[in-house]
């Protein structure tokens, strides 16, 4: 069941989903609009002919360059980058969500593929963002970005998230893959 306006109203107001920090205009229909914050990961220059081995752990530490208190966020054409959302969140045990772009960032050539956030998990949520424009896109911290649907699962989850990116704050670099 995907959570109503009425719903996403009743969870927050009863700290069952925790959003900080939170305004009652980014609830939409049946979903919260969060914000960008102010950083974001850049890939790092590497020489042609360079391939990325993510279970190395030296290639993986290298790959982006992160800033902070950055003012104005600007994806250059064919530029994938980290971003990270404004607002802290925490889900409960029986709510999972959806990340998804607005539409309005869509339709000037940006794409960010899907992300789920699981039920339990605490903290900024990581965006990966493609420009697919053949210009560079400025977007401000601050700005309305990304949309979550939250959906309300059949029972709670046995074992909620626990992984590398739980309590992350600001942009969280890719972790290692680890070798079978």
């Amino acid at each position: 069941m995907i959570l109503s306006d009425y719903d996403l109203h009743n969870a927050i107001a009863h700290h069952r989903i925790v959003i900080k920090p939170f305004s009652r205009h980014t609830i939409r229909e049946n979903g919260v609009d969060f914000r960008l914050s102010d950083q974001i990961a850049r890939h790092n220059k590497f020489k042609k002919g360079f391939v990325l081995d993510p279970t190395n752990e030296r290639h993986v530490r290298d790959t982006y360059q992160l800033s902070k208190g950055v003012k104005t966020l600007v994806i250059g054409s064919n530029e994938q980058v980290l971003l990270s959302t404004h607002e802290y969140m925490e889900m409960p045990d029986d709510v999972m969500g959806f990340v998804e772009l607005r539409s309005t960032w869509a339709r000037h050539g940006i794409s960010m593929p899907p992300t789920i956030i699981d039920a339990g998990f605490k903290g900024n949520v990581t965006l990966e963002v493609i420009n697919n424009a053949p210009y560079s896109i400025a977007l401000m911290p601050k700005q309305r970005f990304a949309h979550i649907i939250f959906v309300k699962t059949n029972s709670k989850v046995e074992k909620v998230y626990s992984g590398k990116y739980q309590g992350q704050v600001g942009v969280r670099l890719p972790k290692l893959i680890q070798r079978s």
